[in-house]
Formats: structure tokens, sequence, C-alpha cells
């Protein structure tokens, strides 16, 4: 499950919403992940949420129907969505799963581990959907910047990623160790700007505030 969820799922989801949403918004939808995952862990786990927890989760939702609506709730009421929008919130629902199940994981398993089987498992249903797209008639193709940009993906976006994000859930549990997945969206926001030269529109702004 742990495969399926956090290497699999979300990984098809995030790069598919990439093809419509700008870097800079996806990481601020991404940034409701700590919301979920404080809920779910307060009912699978017990985990006490307290006032101000609770006002920090509902102050988050509002926060993504800003960033996912662009500043129009209408849009939002009528389900007016993008399709990429709805990528990256699928993005949310596996990290959270991926994140839950983690913690029930290194009851036996050490971070190490639990992310060397949940990466292999993971890597094996994206090759079967990449063979199925042409990757060994696009391989060949590929730049050596495509390789470079492949390595850090891998290694600091997942493997190292990964294991330190599930070290930071042994130590401080999913809810705690959450929190930090708040830093994404301002760092995202700032580099989508410089090396992308994405836009920050007002309901990135907002939702920042």
């Amino acid at each position: 499950m742990l495969g399926l969820t956090g290497v699999f799922a979300y990984n098809v989801f995030f790069f598919s919403g990439l093809e419509t949403v700008t870097a800079g918004r996806a990481s601020f939808i991404i940034a409701a992940n700590p919301a979920f995952i404080a809920l779910f862990s307060a009912l699978l786990f017990n985990e006490k949420l307290g006032f101000v927890r609770g006002a920090g989760i509902c102050i988050s939702f509002a926060g993504a129907a800003v960033t996912i609506s662009k500043g129009s709730f209408a849009a939002l009421s009528q389900g007016r969505l993008g399709v990429g929008e709805l990528y990256i919130l699928g993005c949310v629902v596996s990290w959270v799963a991926y994140s839950l199940l983690g913690k029930k994981a290194m009851r036996n398993l050490s971070p190490l581990v639990a992310v060397t089987c949940s990466c292999l498992k993971g890597t094996v249903c994206l090759l079967a959907s990449a063979l199925s797209e042409g990757l060994v008639s696009q391989i060949a193709a590929f730049s050596s910047s495509v390789w470079l940009e492949i390595l850090y993906l891998g290694f600091f976006g997942s493997a190292l990623g990964f294991t330190w994000y599930y070290e930071g859930i042994l130590a401080l549990g999913p809810l705690r160790a959450s929190v930090f997945i708040n830093i994404v969206p301002i760092s995202s926001a700032f580099l989508g700007f410089v090396l992308l030269h994405e836009t920050i529109d007002t309901s990135l702004v907002r939702e920042q505030s």
C-alpha cells in the first residue's frame, strides 16, 4: 500500500497535474496535506487536535479553496475545476494515505526499509505504465540535462526526501512532521517565479498571507 499510494499514485497525479498547473500553484494545493493528516491522525490514532489546531485546519482548507478556485468560490461551488487541479488534489489524498500508513509500517520497519520497499513496489507499477506510454522508444532521445533532472528527482526528491520524511514521522508523529510541508509552497512559488518565470497571482498571495 505504501508503494501504491506514496510512490505510484502520488507521482502519477503530481506529474499529470503539472502538465496544466504551474509548480507554484500546485505546491499551494499540496499545502493542504498537513491539515488532512492532522484530521485523520485525530480520527484514526486519537491524536489530540485542540482549538488552535482545529482552527488551523479550517484556515488551511480555506486557503486551499482560494488557490484551487483561483479566488473564485463561485467556480468552486459549481464544480468548475480544471483537470490539473483535480490531479493535484489526488496527490493530497495519496500523500495523506502514505503518511498514515507509514506510521503503522514503522512499528516493525525502519524508515529506510519502509521507503526502500515502497519505492521498489511503486517503481514496478510506474514502469508498467511508462512502458505502455512508449518509454523504450523515448529513452534513447533523452538529453544529458534530462538524465540529470531524473537523477535529482530520484535521489534528492524521492530516496533522500522520503527517508528523511519518515525519520521525521518516527520522531515527531505524522501530525507534527507534516507541518514542515508548509515550507514547500513559499519556496516553490519563489523558485517557480525565478526559474520558470511563473506568475504569482492574487489568489496565491492571499493564500501565503
